[in-house]
């Protein structure tokens, strides 16, 4: 009598089904995953455009303290003074959706004489200012 062996057959990688379910699965967490990172993006942008904008309110209080006057634009902050240096460099008035800050003096939202400034937001409609008392939601 003869018995047969029986031998474990070995696999040696992953079945096509088994791959293409792997990656649905990959591409539905990623589907679910972008948008959220896209809001959270935008809300970090919107946040550092409110902190620009108190930053370079504060740039002008510098330049007011310096000069007798507030700039009649926020571009006289990047221009070389008397001692050649600039308060600010030119790329720091833009925001952070690539759009200039807009400058207001004197300012409507101000009640102690200081400026406007404010950033267009991504869509170019909005007003992020340095009269908030914190970024808009």
């Amino acid at each position: 009598m003869q018995l047969r062996k029986c031998r474990a057959t070995s696999r040696n990688g992953f079945t096509l089904m088994e791959l293409l379910v792997v990656v649905a699965i990959l591409v539905v967490l990623a589907g679910a995953a972008v948008p959220m990172y896209l809001k959270y993006l935008d809300d970090a942008k919107t946040s550092m455009a409110w902190t620009n904008a108190k930053t370079l309110e504060k740039v002008a209080d510098t330049y007011n303290i310096k000069m007798g006057n507030y700039p009649t634009s926020l571009q006289e902050l990047a221009q070389p003074g008397s001692d050649g240096k600039a308060y600010i460099e030119s790329k720091d008035l833009l925001d952070p959706f690539g759009h200039e800050y807009q400058y207001a003096y004197p300012g409507q939202h101000s009640t102690v004489g200081k400026p406007d400034i404010w950033s267009t937001g991504k869509d170019g409609n909005a007003q992020i200012g340095n009269w908030m008392t914190g970024p808009p939601k």
